[in-house]
């Protein structure tokens, strides 16, 4: 058991300074191309991202108890289909095992991509609100927040979309 947490504590851990150091140098370059001034480039660099490898971490967080909580009812429903089908589960076991739910259920496949989406498109809205005051806290200049505020979690989505992605396969490997 202490193995188990000790490992998934050095997996969250390596997870969240992986993310930190890709958006480091992707937050450094993107406001370097929009400020042209390296001083302020590494100001925003330096802080804008740890604000957001907080945040980050809040965000995954929660993803990661909504993915738990849709694997645990997807595999649930997976059985109930299943024994359904070889008649196990009577029509009268069914209803009642569908009748918890007050909207019912469906048998679809968790980690869809309505929910890839749906975390990124978080991610991108919390990456913005962050982006943005951090960069007006250090520039006093709304439109080059406004810049950086748009163009860095663009850039940082995508890359944000690859590192989840990594993350999940190296996860599902050690599983």
């Amino acid at each position: 058991m202490v193995t188990l947490i000790l490992s998934t504590a050095r997996q969250l851990a390596l997870k969240i300074a992986s993310y930190g150091v890709m958006h480091l140098i992707v937050a450094i370059i993107v406001a370097f191309a929009i400020t042209r001034d390296i001083r302020l480039a590494l100001a925003i660099g330096m802080v804008e991202p740890f604000f957001q490898t907080i945040a980050y971490t809040i965000h995954d967080r929660i993803w990661h108890v909504i993915e738990k909580r849709r694997l645990e009812s997807g595999l649930k429903e997976a059985a109930e289909a299943f024994t359904s089908r070889l008649g196990v589960m009577s029509p009268e076991e069914q209803l009642r095992a569908h009748s918890t739910c007050p909207s019912g259920h469906s048998h679809a496949l968790p980690r869809s991509f309505k929910q890839i989406a749906l975390k990124t498109v978080t991610y991108g809205i919390m990456h913005f609100a962050v982006a943005v005051a951090v960069a007006y806290v250090l520039t006093r200049d709304i439109r080059a927040a406004l810049a950086i505020g748009l163009i860095e979690p663009l850039v940082q989505t995508v890359f944000f979309t690859i590192h989840d992605r990594v993350w999940n396969r190296v996860e599902n490997n050690r599983a």
